[in-house]
Protein backbone atom coordinates (compact mmCIF):
# COMPACT_ATOMS: atom_id res chain seq x y z
CA UNK A 1 0.00 0.00 0.00
CA UNK A 2 1.45 3.35 -0.49
CA UNK A 3 0.46 6.36 1.87
CA UNK A 4 0.25 9.99 0.71
CA UNK A 5 1.88 13.03 2.82
CA UNK A 6 -1.86 14.81 2.33
CA UNK A 7 -0.94 17.51 4.48
CA UNK A 8 2.33 19.72 6.29
CA UNK A 9 2.97 22.01 8.74
CA UNK A 10 6.07 24.11 9.98
CA UNK A 11 6.12 26.34 12.92
CA UNK A 12 9.57 26.98 13.83
CA UNK A 13 11.63 30.58 14.25
CA UNK A 14 11.48 32.63 10.91
CA UNK A 15 10.06 28.84 9.22
CA UNK A 16 6.60 29.02 8.31
CA UNK A 17 6.58 26.63 5.12
CA UNK A 18 8.62 23.57 4.23
CA UNK A 19 10.43 25.11 1.56
CA UNK A 20 12.47 27.14 4.31
CA UNK A 21 13.45 24.44 5.78
CA UNK A 22 16.25 23.55 2.56
CA UNK A 23 17.58 27.07 3.84
CA UNK A 24 19.41 28.27 6.77
CA UNK A 25 17.55 29.31 10.01
CA UNK A 26 16.84 33.13 9.66
CA UNK A 27 18.69 34.68 12.57
CA UNK A 28 17.14 36.43 15.62
CA UNK A 29 13.71 35.22 14.28
CA UNK A 30 10.94 35.71 16.81
CA UNK A 31 9.47 32.73 18.38
CA UNK A 32 5.84 30.60 16.71
CA UNK A 33 2.95 32.68 18.15
CA UNK A 34 0.16 30.05 18.05
CA UNK A 35 -2.69 31.93 19.17
CA UNK A 36 -1.71 34.58 15.93
CA UNK A 37 -3.38 31.32 13.60
CA UNK A 38 -5.55 29.31 16.31
CA UNK A 39 -6.54 32.04 18.50
CA UNK A 40 -6.39 32.70 21.92
CA UNK A 41 -9.12 30.90 23.26
CA UNK A 42 -8.65 27.62 25.28
CA UNK A 43 -4.58 28.34 25.20
CA UNK A 44 -4.44 30.18 28.56
CA UNK A 45 -3.63 27.19 31.08
CA UNK A 46 -1.79 25.10 27.79
CA UNK A 47 1.86 24.51 28.07
CA UNK A 48 4.24 26.00 25.35
CA UNK A 49 4.81 22.76 24.22
CA UNK A 50 0.93 21.88 23.85
CA UNK A 51 0.13 25.22 22.55
CA UNK A 52 2.77 25.07 19.23
CA UNK A 53 1.38 21.49 18.94
CA UNK A 54 -2.30 22.68 18.69
CA UNK A 55 -0.60 25.32 16.06
CA UNK A 56 1.05 22.99 13.83
CA UNK A 57 -2.07 20.22 13.59
CA UNK A 58 -4.53 22.69 12.76
CA UNK A 59 -2.06 24.00 9.63
CA UNK A 60 -1.73 20.91 8.77
CA UNK A 61 -5.42 19.27 9.21
CA UNK A 62 -6.26 22.24 7.13
CA UNK A 63 -3.68 21.90 4.66
CA UNK A 64 -5.22 18.15 4.18
CA UNK A 65 -8.19 19.45 3.78
CA UNK A 66 -9.99 17.31 6.76
CA UNK A 67 -10.72 20.22 8.96
CA UNK A 68 -14.59 21.45 8.49
CA UNK A 69 -15.71 24.99 9.46
CA UNK A 70 -16.47 24.12 12.83
CA UNK A 71 -12.64 23.65 13.10
CA UNK A 72 -13.10 20.09 14.02
CA UNK A 73 -12.30 16.92 11.63
CA UNK A 74 -15.17 15.98 9.01
CA UNK A 75 -14.04 12.63 9.62
CA UNK A 76 -12.80 12.30 13.18
CA UNK A 77 -13.57 8.58 14.12
CA UNK A 78 -11.37 7.63 11.27
CA UNK A 79 -8.13 10.48 12.14
CA UNK A 80 -5.51 8.56 14.07
CA UNK A 81 -2.97 11.52 16.26
CA UNK A 82 0.69 10.48 17.17
CA UNK A 83 3.10 13.01 18.46
CA UNK A 84 6.49 13.08 19.11
CA UNK A 85 7.94 15.12 21.52
CA UNK A 86 10.96 14.12 24.53
CA UNK A 87 11.08 17.20 26.09
CA UNK A 88 7.36 18.14 25.88
CA UNK A 89 5.89 18.49 28.89
CA UNK A 90 9.11 18.17 31.18
CA UNK A 91 9.39 22.12 32.61
CA UNK A 92 5.43 21.14 33.69
CA UNK A 93 6.91 18.01 35.49
CA UNK A 94 9.51 19.92 37.09
CA UNK A 95 7.74 22.34 38.57
CA UNK A 96 4.94 20.54 39.88
CA UNK A 97 7.78 18.33 41.81
CA UNK A 98 9.30 21.50 43.25
CA UNK A 99 6.07 22.42 44.38
CA UNK A 100 5.45 19.21 46.15
CA UNK A 101 9.21 19.15 47.35
CA UNK A 102 8.88 22.69 48.86
CA UNK A 103 5.14 22.68 49.89
CA UNK A 104 2.66 19.62 49.43
CA UNK A 105 0.38 18.12 46.85
CA UNK A 106 -2.32 20.72 47.85
CA UNK A 107 -0.09 23.46 46.42
CA UNK A 108 -0.43 22.42 42.50
CA UNK A 109 -2.79 24.41 40.67
CA UNK A 110 -5.51 22.42 39.82
CA UNK A 111 -5.12 23.97 35.90
CA UNK A 112 -1.71 22.73 35.46
CA UNK A 113 -1.50 18.87 37.11
CA UNK A 114 -3.63 18.04 33.55
CA UNK A 115 -0.42 19.46 31.74
CA UNK A 116 2.14 16.73 33.72
CA UNK A 117 0.73 13.88 31.41
CA UNK A 118 3.19 12.37 29.77
CA UNK A 119 0.62 12.64 26.49
CA UNK A 120 -0.83 15.91 27.07
CA UNK A 121 -0.21 17.11 23.33
CA UNK A 122 -1.85 14.58 21.86
CA UNK A 123 -4.73 14.26 23.95
CA UNK A 124 -5.60 17.97 23.81
CA UNK A 125 -5.16 17.84 20.19
CA UNK A 126 -7.34 15.05 19.30
CA UNK A 127 -10.19 16.82 21.48
CA UNK A 128 -9.91 20.04 20.29
CA UNK A 129 -10.07 19.17 16.68
CA UNK A 130 -12.30 15.62 17.19
CA UNK A 131 -9.39 13.24 16.16
CA UNK A 132 -11.55 10.36 17.77
CA UNK A 133 -8.86 6.98 15.94
CA UNK A 134 -6.13 5.89 17.94
CA UNK A 135 -3.95 8.26 19.89
CA UNK A 136 -0.29 7.56 20.53
CA UNK A 137 2.82 9.54 22.43
CA UNK A 138 6.58 8.50 21.21
CA UNK A 139 8.70 9.63 23.24
CA UNK A 140 12.50 7.43 22.56
CA UNK A 141 14.88 9.81 21.76
CA UNK A 142 16.85 10.52 19.07
CA UNK A 143 14.51 8.65 16.63
CA UNK A 144 11.20 9.23 17.86
CA UNK A 145 10.12 11.63 14.99
CA UNK A 146 10.44 8.64 12.51
CA UNK A 147 9.47 6.29 15.10
CA UNK A 148 6.22 8.27 14.75
CA UNK A 149 5.95 7.96 11.18
CA UNK A 150 7.08 3.77 11.64
CA UNK A 151 3.46 4.05 13.97
CA UNK A 152 1.48 6.07 11.33
CA UNK A 153 2.22 3.70 8.92
CA UNK A 154 1.05 1.07 10.84
CA UNK A 155 -2.13 2.28 11.93
CA UNK A 156 -2.63 3.11 8.19
CA UNK A 157 -1.76 0.01 6.81
CA UNK A 158 -3.57 -2.15 9.40
CA UNK A 159 -7.27 -0.43 8.54
CA UNK A 160 -7.08 1.75 11.95
CA UNK A 161 -7.65 4.78 10.62
CA UNK A 162 -7.46 6.70 7.30
CA UNK A 163 -5.46 9.69 7.98
CA UNK A 164 -2.71 9.73 10.81
CA UNK A 165 -1.58 13.21 11.74
CA UNK A 166 2.14 13.25 12.68
CA UNK A 167 3.43 16.43 15.04
CA UNK A 168 6.60 16.41 16.45
CA UNK A 169 7.26 19.41 18.38
CA UNK A 170 9.74 20.54 21.27
CA UNK A 171 9.43 23.68 23.58
CA UNK A 172 12.59 25.80 24.26
CA UNK A 173 12.73 27.08 28.02
CA UNK A 174 15.03 27.15 31.07
CA UNK A 175 14.68 23.30 31.87
CA UNK A 176 14.70 22.00 28.21
CA UNK A 177 17.74 24.03 27.69
CA UNK A 178 19.38 22.21 31.08
CA UNK A 179 18.54 18.94 29.72
CA UNK A 180 19.79 18.85 26.41
CA UNK A 181 22.71 21.43 27.12
CA UNK A 182 21.63 24.58 24.77
CA UNK A 183 19.47 25.85 23.02
CA UNK A 184 15.69 24.07 21.66
CA UNK A 185 14.18 24.53 18.58
CA UNK A 186 10.72 25.87 19.82
CA UNK A 187 8.28 24.23 17.84
CA UNK A 188 8.08 21.54 14.85
CA UNK A 189 6.38 19.89 12.36
CA UNK A 190 3.40 18.12 11.57
CA UNK A 191 2.51 15.85 9.24
CA UNK A 192 -1.17 14.03 7.73
CA UNK A 193 -0.25 10.68 6.35
CA UNK A 194 -3.34 9.41 4.39
CA UNK A 195 -4.27 5.63 3.06
CA UNK A 196 -5.84 7.72 0.03
CA UNK A 197 -5.79 11.61 -0.59
CA UNK A 198 -8.75 13.45 -1.29
CA UNK A 199 -6.68 15.59 -4.37
CA UNK A 200 -2.87 15.37 -5.24
CA UNK A 201 -0.34 14.42 -2.24
CA UNK A 202 2.65 16.59 -1.30
CA UNK A 203 4.54 12.99 -1.26
CA UNK A 204 4.64 9.57 -1.39
CA UNK A 205 5.54 7.56 2.14
CA UNK A 206 8.22 4.82 1.30
CA UNK A 207 9.92 2.63 3.48
CA UNK A 208 10.26 2.98 7.21
CA UNK A 209 13.05 1.00 8.40
CA UNK A 210 14.85 0.69 11.94
CA UNK A 211 18.08 -1.42 12.26
CA UNK A 212 20.46 -2.08 15.05
CA UNK A 213 23.05 0.11 13.17
CA UNK A 214 23.02 3.65 11.62
CA UNK A 215 24.79 2.01 8.74
CA UNK A 216 22.54 -0.77 8.74
CA UNK A 217 19.47 1.74 8.50
CA UNK A 218 21.06 3.66 5.12
CA UNK A 219 22.35 0.01 3.11
CA UNK A 220 18.27 -0.90 3.58
CA UNK A 221 16.75 1.67 2.86
CA UNK A 222 19.34 2.71 -0.43
CA UNK A 223 18.84 -0.77 -1.31
CA UNK A 224 15.18 -0.36 -0.97
CA UNK A 225 14.39 2.88 -2.50
CA UNK A 226 17.33 3.72 -4.73
CA UNK A 227 18.50 6.73 -6.20
CA UNK A 228 18.26 9.04 -3.79
CA UNK A 229 18.47 12.58 -4.33
CA UNK A 230 18.22 14.46 -0.87
CA UNK A 231 19.71 13.31 2.30
CA UNK A 232 19.08 14.66 5.37
CA UNK A 233 20.63 13.79 7.95
CA UNK A 234 23.08 15.55 10.89
CA UNK A 235 25.52 12.64 10.25
CA UNK A 236 28.63 14.28 8.66
CA UNK A 237 29.43 11.38 6.26
CA UNK A 238 29.55 11.17 2.39
CA UNK A 239 26.51 11.44 0.47
CA UNK A 240 26.59 9.65 -3.44
CA UNK A 241 27.66 12.01 -6.24
CA UNK A 242 25.22 14.06 -7.51
CA UNK A 243 23.00 14.24 -4.09
CA UNK A 244 22.38 17.00 -1.46
CA UNK A 245 22.70 16.88 2.46
CA UNK A 246 20.67 19.46 4.62
CA UNK A 247 21.62 18.42 7.84
CA UNK A 248 18.53 21.22 9.17
CA UNK A 249 20.55 23.28 11.88
CA UNK A 250 20.61 26.56 13.14
CA UNK A 251 16.98 25.85 15.39
CA UNK A 252 18.54 24.51 18.46
CA UNK A 253 17.74 20.88 19.17
CA UNK A 254 14.70 19.27 17.50
CA UNK A 255 15.10 16.28 19.74
CA UNK A 256 11.61 14.71 19.13
CA UNK A 257 10.73 16.65 16.63
CA UNK A 258 13.72 15.99 14.03
CA UNK A 259 12.44 13.26 11.99
CA UNK A 260 9.21 14.81 11.32
CA UNK A 261 10.70 17.98 10.74
CA UNK A 262 13.31 16.21 8.11
CA UNK A 263 10.01 14.27 6.22
CA UNK A 264 8.71 18.24 5.89
CA UNK A 265 11.48 19.13 4.19
CA UNK A 266 11.37 16.25 1.55
CA UNK A 267 8.27 18.05 1.26
CA UNK A 268 9.40 21.14 0.38
CA UNK A 269 11.93 19.68 -1.94
CA UNK A 270 9.84 18.38 -3.53
CA UNK A 271 7.52 21.14 -4.23
CA UNK A 272 10.87 23.03 -5.36
CA UNK A 273 11.21 20.33 -8.28
CA UNK A 274 13.05 17.89 -6.64
CA UNK A 275 12.17 13.99 -8.31
CA UNK A 276 14.62 11.37 -6.46
CA UNK A 277 14.07 9.91 -2.99
CA UNK A 278 14.58 11.79 -0.15
CA UNK A 279 15.93 10.04 2.80
CA UNK A 280 14.92 11.04 6.44
CA UNK A 281 17.75 9.45 8.58
CA UNK A 282 17.88 9.72 11.91
CA UNK A 283 20.28 7.30 14.30
CA UNK A 284 19.36 3.94 13.42
CA UNK A 285 15.83 4.54 12.33
CA UNK A 286 15.41 5.86 8.15
CA UNK A 287 12.58 7.07 5.95
CA UNK A 288 12.39 7.59 2.46
CA UNK A 289 9.84 9.81 1.01
CA UNK A 290 8.72 9.95 -3.18
CA UNK A 291 7.82 12.93 -4.72
CA UNK A 292 3.86 13.18 -5.51
CA UNK A 293 3.93 11.09 -8.75
CA UNK A 294 6.69 8.92 -7.68
CA UNK A 295 10.61 8.65 -8.05
CA UNK A 296 12.08 9.72 -11.96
Amino acid sequence: MTLAVSGVAVALPGASGPDALLRPAVAGAGPVDPAALIGRKGLRFKDRATRLGLHLAYAALTDAGLLGSDGRAVTGDRVATVVSSNLGNADTVCRAVETIAKDSTAALSPMDTPNASSNIIASETAIRYGLRGPNLTVCNGRTSGLDAVRWAALLLRSGRADHVLVTGVEPDNEVTRRLVGGPVADGGAALVLSRTAAGEPRALLGPVVRTPQPLATVAELTRRTPRGGLWLSTDAGPVPSGAQRVALTGWGDLSGALGVVQCAAAVGWFAEGGTRPAYALTGTAGAALLPPGGAA
